[in-house]
């Protein structure tokens, strides 16, 4: 049987109607029919699960009942696997202790004395829900100490917070006044130079730095040093954001693994295997503004009703400890490289050269898709993930965790192969005889 045949069975075995009744209600309810920007229907082809039902380990059901080998694990967040039943049964034995109470829990001084065991740069920490929180609390932070009113963030990395600081230098800036977007000026990653020409033209204004320490691009040797040598020499603060770095690049963070430690840290996504714990982290000089044992002024500093839920906290700690005990990270690396060593064979053996490619380190990889020109678009990177769902395979990334095993990873590579000769074909033919649908669109963007 031919693999257009093959092609056209998967298409009838698999059906999204309960997905697509729900995707019509979620609509008028909730603006972008759910609460995650990148998890929206723009993001995925036309034929692609809506809803997920359950996740055990690196698979998902959707409402319907398709099962899936997912990758990028809720935005990177479940780096061990979904509902993994140790992380799972600590925070349900803390739940049934309760989840928040009048005054603090001593489960927060522990979580964290372990996260600060971790963490070489930090000396102090305060919990909060959500990347946006840490970073926007550390551009506070930053401003009350120095004095001053000018953010400096690093202009190619994607997404830094929510907030109108982040927000106001996007497309999607509808709704924030231009006095808030003329504080946020934006220097070049790798490029010290730039960092250098912020400060001479904006003296004695900027209070920091904010930049991820590496996404799929790598630090130029002296780069992250640089910018920290540029910091101290000009009074302002370097603050890492450690999303997506943290707890993946190295168990201590990215920080650890450059040698260079920032003023000031924000952390989530893979501390509590997907658990709504966050937390922001840094010099005690700095930190302390925000507490009960300084003179001058107090900084209001991440004052949230559920910053430390206990179960939480719980499943943070527990997921901590599961990465010291079974060294998880280099778990991530070594099946990350399988996958990656597949997928540069497949693309290989199809000719696809220049027109596919995967980036970033094995523990976090990414992909690019490019047309007959060479050019990345997003027609081509909906025509690959179309044909990775066909096969099973929820890939809007290659980010692996630790529970893909060398049997979900070698599964993969074969849709990957499979995907790219249908690629091919509609480089050949012309894409439109293969892609069903709109394709995806950038998540920042103007307009509609």
């Amino acid at each position: 049987m031919g693999s257009l045949e093959k092609d056209s069975e998967r298409r009838q075995e698999m059906k999204f109607e309960r997905s697509r009744n729900l995707r019509e209600k979620s609509h008028g309810r909730i603006p972008g029919g759910c609460h995650t920007n990148a998890k929206g229907d723009d993001q995925f082809p036309e034929s692609a699960p809506g809803f997920i039902a359950r996740g055990e380990g690196c698979h998902v059901w959707d409402v319907d009942g398709n099962e899936f080998i997912e990758y990028g694990m809720g935005m990177r967040a479940v780096t061990l696997g979904h509902a993994y039943p140790p992380v799972v049964e600590v925070a349900a034995r803390q739940l049934k202790l309760g989840a928040n109470f009048t005054r603090p829990a001593a489960i927060e001084l522990e979580c964290a004395d372990e996260f600060l065991s971790l963490i070489d740069g930090a000396d102090m920490v305060k919990f909060c829900k959500n990347g946006s929180d840490a970073t926007t609390a550390a551009v506070k932070l930053a401003r009350a100490f120095t004095g001053r009113d000018l953010v400096a963030i690093c202009a190619e990395q994607p997404f830094f917070s929510i907030d109108d600081w982040f927000i106001g230098t996007t497309q999607m800036d509808a709704g924030i006044p231009d006095p808030i977007k003329n504080l946020t000026v934006k220097f070049q990653y790798n490029n010290l130079k730039s960092i250098q020409q912020l400060f001479d033209r904006y003296p004695a204004r900027i209070a920091c730095l904010v930049m991820e320490p590496a996404t799929s691009t790598e630090p130029q040797e002296g780069f992250l040093s640089g910018a920290l040598e540029a910091c101290q020499q000009n009074g302002a603060l370097l603050i890492f954001d450690e999303m997506i770095t943290g707890f993946r690049w190295h168990l201590k963070g990215a920080q650890k693994l450059y040698g260079v430690v920032p003023h000031l840290s924000a952390f989530g996504k893979g501390m509590a295997n997907g658990f709504s714990v966050s937390a922001l982290a840094g010099k005690k000089d700095v930190m302390k503004l925000g507490g009960l044992q300084q003179e001058g002024e107090r900084v209001f500093l991440l004052s949230t009703t559920h910053g430390a839920e206990t179960h939480g906290l719980a499943a943070a700690l527990e997921t901590m400890r599961i990465y010291q005990r079974e060294d998880v990270v280099a778990a991530l690396y070594r099946q990350g490289e399988r996958l990656a060593t597949g997928v540069r064979k497949a693309i290989g053996e199809t000719g696809l050269e220049g027109y596919f490619e995967i980036a970033g380190r094995p523990c976090n990889l990414i992909y690019i898709a490019r047309d007959r020109d060479k050019t990345p678009s997003q027609s081509f990177r909906t025509l690959f993930l179309q044909e990775l769902i066909r096969r099973r395979i929820l890939a809007p990334s290659f980010v692996v965790s630790y529970s893909h095993s060398n049997r979900d990873i070698d599964a993969t590579i074969a849709a990957v192969r499979e995907s790219l000769a249908v690629y091919k074909r509609a480089l050949e033919e012309g894409i439109d005889r293969y892609l069903e649908g709109r394709p995806v669109k950038p998540v920042n963007r103007k307009f509609n």
